[in-house]
């Protein structure tokens, strides 16, 4: 497994990372005994770069990261965010971006991960009703303090990144990227690598889609969120398992699978990237990280791109009142 500098303050980390969002919450009910297995896999097959946040399970999701990881810590770089604030039975109360917010979510993020320092803190989603400058100012305060290393912004817009880059480094931004979300092709990568700030794709697997593990909505458990998504419902679905029959077809050319393929894409799409699949299976994990050894042709990914061209994808990646959180 190669290593991928995020912007220019001397941040590395595994090409390929973790995403363990889904090992507690939203994607239905996970096993800490087998995402423990999962996250130990990862580290033996290279993967250094585990990303979290303090949302995920209202804090239980840390919790776990932090127990896999002890004994480890030296050896891995962990990123978790703030700012989308949970009440206790996990209802979503907003958004805070505050300064006094900032240092008390840090500290508790600290206590959960069981560490004195966290390498990659992000802004989970933009507070508009608090100036990016302040937010930024308190995370550059806890650069200072030795509680954080680097700082990382989540779904922010072009604005927003410049005003955050001029108050403090920004070494990472993270936001949806893959086959099936190309969004950021249109300004946010331009803006990211102008200012040298690393991009850290999630869901590069289009939330699963894009594995073809999916045939029906009844495939996802009945608490899955994926269930509330709009391109997981009705005739959306329908017509985006056509895109996913055109990526199995062009993988099956490969010698690879499908979500091979697609996290090659990813990869391929510069040196300044490194995607985050999630899973909760060491044997999705495995395949994953094959996915490194996939070399793509510029010819191969023309190919790809006139199979799924930007916009593709039918439904929203986001429903109506998450999606207006993004691209602040």
């Amino acid at each position: 497994m190669n290593k991928r500098a995020l912007g220019r303050s001397g941040l590395q980390v595994s090409e390929l990372g973790l995403g363990c969002m889904g090992m507690s919450d939203f994607y239905g009910s996970g096993d800490d005994a087998e995402s423990t297995a999962v996250i130990h896999s990862a580290i033996d097959s290279g993967i250094t770069f585990f990303d979290t946040a303090d949302m995920y399970g209202v804090g239980r999701n840390e919790e776990l990261v932090g127990r896999a990881l002890k004994g480890k810590r030296k050896a891995v770089i962990i990123a978790t965010k703030f700012g989308n604030v949970r009440g206790p039975g996990g209802e979503m109360l907003g958004i805070n971006g505050r300064p006094e917010y900032v240092q008390s979510a840090c500290e508790a993020s600290l206590r959960r991960l069981g560490t004195d320092s966290i390498d990659l803190y992000y802004q989970h989603r933009v507070d508009i009703n608090t100036p990016i400058e302040e937010t930024v100012g308190a995370m550059a305060r806890l650069v200072e303090q030795g509680k954080v290393q680097y700082l990382g912004l989540s779904e922010a817009g072009p604005a927003t990144i410049r005003r955050a880059q001029a108050v403090h480094p920004i070494s990472a931004l993270q936001t949806e990227y893959s086959l099936w979300s190309r969004d950021p092709e249109t300004e946010i990568l331009s803006v990211t690598r102008e200012l040298g700030i690393g991009f850290v794709p999630y869901s590069p697997l289009g939330r699963g889609f894009l594995t073809g593990r999916f045939k029906t909505v009844d495939d996802l458990a009945p608490d899955d969120w994926r269930r509330n998504s709009p391109r997981f419902q009705g005739e959306n679905f329908k017509k985006n398992l056509q895109l996913v029959a055109k990526v199995n077809e062009i993988a099956q050319e490969k010698g690879c699978t499908a979500s091979q393929l697609a996290l090659a894409w990813v990869l391929a799409q510069g040196k300044d990237i490194a995607p985050i699949p999630g899973t909760k299976r060491t044997q999705y994990l495995q395949e994953n990280v094959a996915a490194v050894d996939v070399h793509l042709s510029e010819a191969d990914l023309q190919q790809i791109s006139q199979a799924l061209p930007a916009g593709a994808a039918m439904g929203e990646r986001y429903p109506e009142k998450a999606l207006a959180a993004v691209n602040q």
